[in-house]
């Protein structure tokens, strides 16, 4: 491996730890959920039993298929919803600012009842087998799918119970408050009077051309 492959590893590797580290816990087992769900395909999914002549005799040859040796509507639709959950959850990590409906939790949840039913439905219309003695069987593998179905669904769940906001890019900027009006400008006319303090009287005007002014009352202290 060259100095520049292995750099572009150990970086791929440090953006996934990353990205690991901004999820909440709800949508890591999510995403563990979905990561195996794709593993579990190469589980075995189907036994195909089939009848041949060996040596003069008849004999039953068994085999184990996964679910891409079968691949159908199925299995496309399982494949494309565990990595649309992982791809979901890699935008939320690097904080890409979009709304689905109903919430991710909504979603997700959906992917894995919708993951569930498909494979319920595979019980009942298995892979078509070439051959007059060919039979197909459901194996042990898409068991274990189911169940990391019904983990995703959970999962889906518990984020949707959670009630978190959708995550703000870092390229929006911060929404401002609501300006507040400045306070109207007092009137030059109103005159502040302090309370306790009586207020001054305008001069009037003498008869005579003059200004006079009122004389205070004299002060009389109050009777005992």
């Amino acid at each position: 491996m060259s100095a520049s492959a292995g750099e572009r590893v150990r970086g791929a590797g440090a953006s996934l730890g990353r990205a690991w580290g901004r999820l909440e816990s709800d949508q890591r087992l999510a995403a563990v959920a979905s990561l195996l769900l794709l593993l579990s395909m190469f589980l075995p999914w189907y036994r195909k039993s089939e009848t041949a002549v060996v040596r003069g005799h008849l004999d039953s040859i068994s085999t184990s298929l996964n679910a891409f040796s079968v691949y159908s509507f199925v299995e496309a639709a399982i494949f494309v919803v565990a990595l649309g959950v992982l791809g979901l959850l890699w935008a939320r990590s690097e904080r890409k600012a979009f709304h689905l409906p109903g919430g991710d939790g909504s979603v997700i949840m959906g992917a894995g009842l919708w993951t569930m039913f498909l494979i319920f439905y595979r019980q009942f219309d298995r892979p078509n087998s070439s051959g007059i003695s060919v039979d197909v069987s459901v194996n042990w593998g898409i068991f274990i799918a189911f169940l990391l179905g019904a983990l995703l669904a959970y999962a889906g769940f518990r984020i949707r119970a959670a009630h978190r906001p959708e995550p703000i890019a870092d390229d929006v900027p911060p929404r401002t408050g609501e300006t507040v009006p400045a306070p109207a400008a007092a009137d030059p006319d109103q005159t502040i009077v302090a309370r306790g303090r009586p207020r001054p009287r305008a001069p009037q005007p003498d008869p005579d051309g003059q200004l006079s002014f009122d004389e205070p009352a004299e002060y009389r202290p109050p009777p005992r």
